[in-house]
């Protein structure tokens, strides 16, 4: 793992098995991939879903628990000493189990697809226009398919 890059990951909650230092390894080894270099920073919560629930209604104005949530922090531009914060990113294990059950994948399938594409949202990928959408699925399989072996 590149020392400059850094990805703290946290399990902030009961309801499912988490291997954070696992997920936080992906998160790491997907910034590098698309180019991350020099000191950087990510931060990857796992939480419950009422803080989920709550960070969605804060930040997104929707109501209930949401799969992921990334919040990033500094973009491309200067920035001032020290790492480039890039942000948070915010999963829920429990909405990850029952999206898993739906997708037909595994829940650690599942999990890390959502590392993944919350990866992609704090480097500046969309999803919103069609173009945009099937762009970041390429990226997101691509990704797993060279960093993630269920």
């Amino acid at each position: 793992m590149s020392d400059a890059v850094l990805v703290i990951a946290s399990d902030d909650q009961h309801a499912h098995i988490v291997d954070a230092d696992r997920y936080g390894r992906l998160a790491h080894d997907a910034l590098i991939d698309r180019g991350i270099d020099g000191e950087a920073e990510l931060n990857l919560l796992f939480v419950d879903e009422a803080e989920m629930a709550e960070l969605n209604r804060q930040h997104m104005g929707q109501d209930g628990p949401t799969d992921v949530l990334s919040f990033p922090i500094d973009d491309d531009g200067p920035h001032g000493p020290g790492p480039r914060l890039l942000g948070d990113l915010v999963v829920c294990p429990a909405v990850a189990a029952r999206n898993a059950t739906e997708h037909d994948r595994t829940f650690g399938d599942e999990v890390a697809l959502l590392v993944v594409h919350g990866v992609l949202h704090l480097l500046g990928f969309d999803h919103a226009e069609v173009n945009d959408a099937a762009a970041m699925r390429a990226h997101e399989q691509q990704l797993l398919g060279r960093w993630w072996a269920s």
